[in-house]
């Protein structure tokens, strides 16, 4: 793992998005979105469902279409094939095979990236899966199977994880947990950019993008969002910065 920097503006830049629009119907669901997500840290991309989040993060990962601007991704243009097994993947739509056990989805996808399956189990360990290990994937539940898909996107510790909605379904005991491991990775040099609309997991960020209707609205830690807009709470800094833009 890299060595850990405490200040955010010294750190090298994991992602680099410049003039970024998606186009799709004739519409940009991404709109000239523009910012830097620094190495080492964990970064909440928040918004409400719709606003294009999903659409940006398949964009750093290089599997969007349509896609103009610059995107760099850990010193390498989005899609280059060396970042293939250099980032850490968790799409909402779970990539998991539902007619094998656990362990032989933990089995399949460690050799596809060539890692012991003992992180795999240590993994299971983490998100309380490790009693459902022969169980099949497909009698899981929708949280289990979430739970799951994110062990496969940690399986080869990755420098980069793009983490979409990990913790929708779960309880907040689990949801804790994970919050928890996220900030432990980062700690270790990992950079996490992770999606949400829930605006309470915004004060585990360092970092804040707030997306509406495809655009970059405002960014910063939460607490200078919540200082330049006079707020109490991230969620009353989002509605306020909403209402400030709709006065212009």
């Amino acid at each position: 793992m890299s060595e850990v920097v405490t200040d955010t503006n010294l750190r090298p830049d994991a992602v680099s998005l410049r003039d970024v629009s998606v186009l799709r119907g004739g519409q940009r669901v991404v709109d000239n979105f523009t910012t830097m997500v620094p190495a080492g840290t964990v970064v909440g991309l928040l918004g409400p469902s719709g606003c294009g989040k999903s659409t940006l993060m398949r964009s750093i990962v290089g599997v969007q279409e349509n896609v103009e601007g610059g995107i760099t991704v850990l010193g390498h243009p989005a899609g280059d094939p060396w970042l293939r097994s250099n980032i850490g993947y968790r799409s909402q739509d779970l990539s998991l095979y539902e007619d094998l056990t656990v362990w032989e989805n933990i089995q399949y996808f460690s050799q596809l990236l060539h890692v012991g399956a003992e992180r795999g189990r240590s993994l299971l360990e983490v998100v309380h899966l490790t009693p459902f290990s022969n169980e099949r994937v497909g009698q899981l539940s929708g949280g289990q199977k979430a739970r799951l898909s994110l062990v496969i996107a940690l399986l080869n510790d990755p420098p980069l994880l793009i983490l979409d909605e990990p913790t929708v379904g779960l309880d907040p005991l689990l949801r804790r947990e994970l919050w928890k491991l996220f900030s432990t990775l980062a700690r270790e040099g990992t950079t996490l950019l992770v999606s949400s609309h829930v605006m309470d997991e915004a004060a585990r960020c360092e970092l804040l993008l707030l997306m509406r209707g495809g655009r970059l609205l405002a960014e910063g830690s939460p607490s200078q969002l919540i200082e330049d807009t006079s707020s109490d709470t991230v969620e009353e800094a989002f509605l306020t910065l909403i209402d400030n833009e709709a006065k212009q």
